[in-house]
């Protein structure tokens, strides 16, 4: 099944979580998680909101400090990664994971669970930037702010892990609904009922769902 019939079949079905990260550097296996934003929707809206500052048991480098504008004194006396990770997995469980670069924000959460001694995550995950680029040729950037930008999403406070996750879950919507505008026989196709546990179900992403729904790692 192609990433395009999947989205299709699952779409008015699903709940989905939007997710960010915000981190003490690139590096996942050398820097640490400092903020998780999570916005948990379907088609008819919100759901739920998580959203935590995490010690990342480190000083928090001043240049990342400059792009998310977080600092040691506003991760003083927060809990650990270890700490939150059941409040965590509890708000994702049984839900698919949207996210813009989501190898980026995968990778780290990953690296996380592994120094807790967990498992990596099993969630089926969207890539909204892949989409983007595959589906809206021709844009000047892919940037997940020049989209919101571009698709007249307001960004309230960009490069905080709350507000990026809620203008990726506005951006993955019109996105998703330009696609079945030009798409529209495949969104009915799927409209059928169809059970939906097979297609959440944790596959080998080479031979389900592609390069925009798969479990990256």
């Amino acid at each position: 099944m192609s990433s395009y019939d999947w989205i299709s079949a699952v779409y008015d079905k699903a709940v989905f979580t939007a997710f960010d990260t915000e981190t003490t550097g690139t590096e996942a296996k050398a820097e640490r998680v400092v903020e998780i934003g999570c916005v948990k929707f379907d088609i008819r809206g919100v759901i739920a909101r998580y959203n935590v500052l995490i010690d990342p048991e480190k000083p928090m480098p001043p240049e990342a400090g400059k792009v998310n504008q977080i600092t040691d004194e506003m991760l003083a006396g927060q809990p650990k990664f270890a700490e939150v990770l059941p409040d965590f997995l509890d708000f994702i469980r049984n839900t698919v994971l949207v996210a813009h670069n989501a190898s980026f924000d995968i990778n780290f959460i990953n690296c996380e669970l592994e120094r807790c001694g967990k498992t990596k995550l099993t969630n089926k995950v969207f890539d909204t930037l892949t989409f983007a680029r595959e589906t809206l040729p021709g844009l000047q950037s892919y940037a997940l702010q020049n989209l919101a930008i571009q698709f007249g999403v307001q960004a309230i406070n960009a490069h905080r892990a709350e507000d990026d996750a809620r203008v990726c879950m506005e951006f993955f919507k019109i996105a998703v609904s330009h696609f079945f505008e030009k798409n529209k026989d495949m969104l009915d196709y799927y409209k059928k009922d169809v059970d939906i546990s097979e297609y959440l179900s944790t596959r080998d992403p080479e031979t389900d769902g592609g390069k925009l729904v798969q479990n990256l790692f």
